[in-house]
């Protein structure tokens, strides 16, 4: 009986020691930090980790992430310098590096995200509100994000808290604003486009009309050189004719009136209505052949 009542006394005593180790006994993680609280005041910080000790009931234990934490807050609607409306998208990561200043001014995480998310709210609209939308859209934008991570740096180190990077993600125009953006820059480009088609119309015609006027100006000069070469073989052909006619008069009458023949009788169907006395056919008059007017031919040289 005696052995019984102490077996149970032992065992309450082992159950209580564990409850008492179970409540002193508390391990930090290698990714934590820790403050132990005294009735709500803290009465140590654990940067390291391991297994610690405090008083149980008395102290409880907070921990902290020591990683790299991300916060991403809700798009924002900005104004630029240059009175555009822009929808900005930005994530922010930090660290918390002083634990006893972070309990004591924002005490959580879901409170430290909503102080973030009205730093980088307000340096957001600051920033922005001295740059234009080409310069947010161009090289520059990594220096504007820069000074912006520089701004919420240095308001977060009053919550234990050191901001690294704030990054804008995406930059658009508000949907309400896309379609009258979109049609006014379709219509400056079809403006632009009726601009160079008018300037190329221009040109083309320029062009013609130059081509069209040196087209004109050497046909009128082959046109004269041709006239003159014309002129030129009329007058030297009237010249040989002249000096045929000269020589044998008869004979040069005689010649053309065979031209004249060959060219007006080559047809089967050609009809010549002529006076009997016509001297078309004069050449036909006698029926030996030989030419009614033909004069006799000349004597010979030294004859009587």
């Amino acid at each position: 009986m005696v052995n019984r009542r102490l077996l149970t006394i032992i065992a309450v005593a082992l159950v209580v020691a564990g409850i008492f180790a179970m409540s002193s006994l508390f391990i930090v993680e290698q990714t934590e930090e820790a403050l132990v609280l005294r009735l709500g005041e803290v009465r140590d910080v654990i940067p390291s980790p391991g297994l610690k000790m405090k008083l149980p009931f008395v102290e409880n234990v907070i921990f902290y992430d020591n990683r790299l934490l991300d916060f991403e807050p809700p798009p924002e609607e900005v104004i630029v310098s240059d009175q555009k409306r822009l929808v900005v998208d930005t994530y922010t990561r930090y660290r918390i590096t002083n634990p006893l200043l972070f309990y004591q001014t924002v005490n959580s995480e879901a409170a430290v995200r909503a102080r973030l998310s009205a730093m980088v709210n307000g340096s957001l609209r600051r920033v922005l509100g001295n740059v234009t939308l080409s310069a947010l859209l161009s090289h520059q934008r990594s220096a504007i994000m820069g000074q912006i991570r520089d701004e919420v740096t240095a308001q977060g180190k009053s919550f234990g808290i050191d901001v690294v990077d704030v990054r804008i993600r995406r930059a658009d125009l508000p949907e309400e604003n896309s379609q009258a953006i979109f049609a006014r820059m379709q219509s400056e480009r079809e403006q632009q486009a009726r601009q160079y088609r008018g300037e190329g119309a221009e040109a083309a015609q320029t062009v013609r009309a130059n081509a069209e006027r040196e087209r004109t100006v050497i046909l009128a000069e082959a046109q004269r050189d041709a006239q003159r070469v014309r002129g030129d073989g009329d007058a030297e052909s009237i010249r040989v004719y002249a000096g045929a006619f000269g020589q044998d008069k008869e004979f040069f009458a005689f010649y053309r009136s065979m031209q004249a023949y060959r060219e007006s009788l080559t047809g089967r169907s050609t009809s010549f209505v002529l006076t009997p006395d016509s001297g078309f056919f004069r050449f036909f008059q006698n029926s030996d052949g030989t030419p009614g007017n033909t004069p006799a031919p000349a004597a010979k040289a030294g004859s009587q």
